[in-house]
């Protein structure tokens, strides 16, 4: 974390990585905030493509002049304004190369130089562990940045929490409440992927809130016979029906991860199809008709609760706040009541997993609740 005391007059904003609700919320704190100082503020497109690749935008702008108007009303919608990619790292961007292959190229001192271009005096970066660990490098460069912390899947360190995965957790939540329904109506066991990949945050708090049986999660490798013998215990007492959460970053005990999608150039492997996996093998395994239903996307699009609203209005006047007192080199983070800087170089590639000693876990065990062991 270091200070500088040269004045601001253009301050620009870039959504980057997965979307989540409360991005909209950020981008409104943020240039409202922004106004309030005599500062303008641009959005970049696409994470920072709307630099990298201006031509794709023409005959529009790679960066959009953000006025009071322009962000009125917009923390209720979900998604951002401003358009995002995780496949636009500037210091690892993808090429095209003169055979049609991709390779990565660093075109971090392109983006520094249009930014400089667009008089832009600093960088609120709100994203995930990959735009943060970009946001990190970036500042290394000498660029002010402070970072705003986002995903759903609530797995970055330094912070309580990230805006987005409460949302994520609610309509996970009400899914999975009304999935009882149907489950019990015809006697079913049915497997709930959810999104979240190495971290199992949303499974766990969408699972307890749910009412779920067993719950899977990456951190905690699983084997199927104690969830086999929790479905023969419940159907020995009349209970004819479970319900079976599993993050799509769960990891059985003597197999892999279930990927849809292998890394390729400019991008990580894919997770998904784990809850799939766990279906087919509680049914060869209990006799009983299963089914899998996989939220997957759902859990990033709609509204955000107010919670998330709130939290992405406070993390995106914490950023101007900080930029206002000479702060760079930082993420705004949620420490109990307050949002406080946390300095980047200590967040940047760290993921925050579930503790297998938290509190919340020893309720699902108390409760319990089958975590495959």
């Amino acid at each position: 974390m270091t200070t500088t005391t040269a004045p601001i007059r253009r301050i620009a904003i870039t959504t980057g990585g997965g979307d989540a609700p409360g991005l909209n919320a950020v981008i409104q704190a943020v240039t409202r905030a922004a106004l309030q100082r005599g500062w303008r503020c641009i959005g970049i497109r696409d994470g920072y493509d709307g630099l990298l690749r201006p031509e794709r935008y023409r005959p529009y702008e790679g960066c959009i002049e953000l006025m009071a108007e322009r962000v009125d009303g917009v923390a209720a919608l979900g998604g951002t304004l401003l358009g995002s990619t995780n496949k636009g790292n500037p210091f690892a961007y993808p090429t095209p190369q003169a055979d049609g292959s991709l390779a990565l190229t660093d075109r971090s001192q392109d983006l520094l130089d249009a930014l400089a271009r667009e008089q832009v005096d600093a960088l609120v970066a709100v994203g995930g562990d990959g735009s943060l660990a970009i946001a990190h490098q970036l500042a290394q460069r000498g660029l002010r940045v402070v970072g705003v912390p986002k995903t759903i899947d609530n797995d970055l360190d330094g912070t309580v929490m990230t805006f987005g995965f409460d949302t994520a957790v609610a309509f996970a939540t009400e899914c999975i409440d009304r999935l009882h329904t149907t489950a019990a109506s015809h006697h079913r066991v049915i497997a709930v992927e959810v999104m979240g990949r190495y971290a199992g945050w949303i499974a766990l708090h969408a699972g307890l809130a749910g009412g779920a049986h067993a719950i899977l999660l990456p951190e905690v490798a699983f084997d199927l016979a104690p969830v086999a013998a929790l479905i023969a215990r419940r159907e020995a007492q009349g209970q004819a029906y479970s319900i079976v959460v599993v993050a799509e970053g769960a990891c059985p005990r003597d197999g892999a991860r279930a990927l849809c999608a292998p890394a390729e150039v400019g991008h990580a492997e894919r997770l998904g199809g784990m809850g799939e996996q766990v279906s087919q093998a509680l049914a060869r395994l209990t006799g009983k008709d299963t089914r899998c239903v996989v939220l997957g996307h759902l859990l990033r699009g709609g509204s955000p609760t107010a919670f998330d609203r709130v939290a992405a209005l406070r993390f995106g006047a914490a950023a101007v706040r900080a930029l206002a007192d000479g702060q760079h080199g930082i993420m705004v983070a949620l420490d109990g009541r307050d949002v406080r800087p946390v300095p980047l170089a200590d967040v940047a590639g760290r993921m925050k997993a579930v503790p297998v000693d938290c509190d919340t876990l020893s309720t699902a065990r108390d409760l319990g609740v089958c975590l495959g062991v």
